[in-house]
């Protein structure tokens, strides 16, 4: 199949993209390669694609539609993946026009990508977000539990595009799926997540903030749980006027002190703990429940925190020497 990655420079699109292309289908990445964290780490990834003789990339902002159907149209993909956004929750307090113009707008482009692909466009797969259920009191989250109280605007971006994509469906017949990600990791991931900044600052021998006074919980999900269901599904064919979201995480939600001190023991370091309070737009839990994906796909999650956070580790150490 002819596949389109959105976001293909970013952690989950570079992995996807990487999945799509040892199965043998043709991907066509896109991304703006922005300065949201080390354009370096985006085109590293990159550099590990561009070699495949399947793989083609445009650098383009997804809110330049005419730019983005210029090229995207004609090629006439057979589905696509959509993954790319302004990621990260307190980040949109500083630069909230950011989500706006990538989330929204972009997201917009899609959709009109898919309208304009008619029939021939057998699945549009986007990403959405565990954190578009905000701060919930009854845990496992189920794809039924409310999600119109956000705690951020990137929470809220993700929400309306779940929204979007449902009329968008409705009105024109587009077989969609909106995947909830919950704590996604592990090696080439993003350095504004917490794992991150805390081996970033161990190994530096600085001390980690832990906020909330470490009272948080967090499903964290490793890349390969995600990237195993995800290109299943970027190839299934749904009936058209067939929207659905799924939660899709590990369904094992770890303490954030456990998760610290799993990830001293991968890398050898204790760390020095600056204990501070919530910050805004932060919830204090999340957790998957993901019945609907073990129905609807099998879904089998099964690589644990331990094993995840050392492969991390080793990967980490080795991009550390490289930059």
């Amino acid at each position: 199949m002819k596949i389109l990655v959105t976001g293909a420079a970013g952690f989950i699109g570079f992995h996807t993209s990487q999945a799509l292309l040892a199965a043998g289908h043709e991907v066509m990445g896109i991304d703006n390669l922005n300065t949201y964290y080390d354009p370096r780490l985006k085109q590293a990834r990159l550099d590990q694609l561009l070699p495949h003789e399947n793989f083609q990339f445009h650098k383009l902002d997804l809110a330049d539609t005419e730019a983005v159907h210029a090229v995207t149209l004609p090629w006439k993909p057979d589905a696509i993946c959509h993954l790319a956004a302004q990621a990260g929750v307190r980040y949109s307090i500083e630069a909230p026009f950011a989500y706006a113009r990538s989330n929204l707008l972009g997201h917009l482009t899609i959709l009109e990508l898919a309208r304009g692909l008619g029939d021939g466009l057998r699945h549009l797969v986007y990403a959405s977000s565990s954190s578009v259920y905000g701060e919930q009191a009854e845990v496992p989250f189920s794809e039924e539990s409310a999600s119109e109280a956000p705690e951020s605007l990137y929470a809220a971006t993700k929400r309306a595009d779940e929204l979007m994509s449902a009329s968008y469906t409705n009105l024109y017949g587009i077989p969609a799926t909106g995947l909830r990600f919950f704590t996604v990791y592990g090696p080439w991931g993003r350095p504004d997540m917490a794992y991150w900044l805390f081996a970033e600052r161990m190994m530096r021998g600085d001390p980690i903030k832990v906020f909330n006074h470490g009272e948080m919980e967090r499903d964290f999900t490793y890349i390969d749980d995600i990237v195993e269901p995800l290109q299943r599904m970027v190839v299934d064919a749904p009936a058209r006027g067939r929207h659905e979201v799924y939660n899709i995480g590990g369904s094992s939600p770890e303490k954030l002190m456990d998760m610290i001190s799993t990830l001293e023991r991968a890398f050898g370091i204790e760390a020095e703990k600056e204990m501070l309070p919530m910050q805004p737009g932060d919830v204090t839990r999340t957790y998957a429940n993901v019945d609907k994906l073990v129905r609807d796909y099998d879904y089998r999650p099964g690589i644990s925190l331990e094993h995840g956070l050392t492969q991390f580790a080793t990967w980490f150490r080795e991009w550390n020497q490289q930059s």
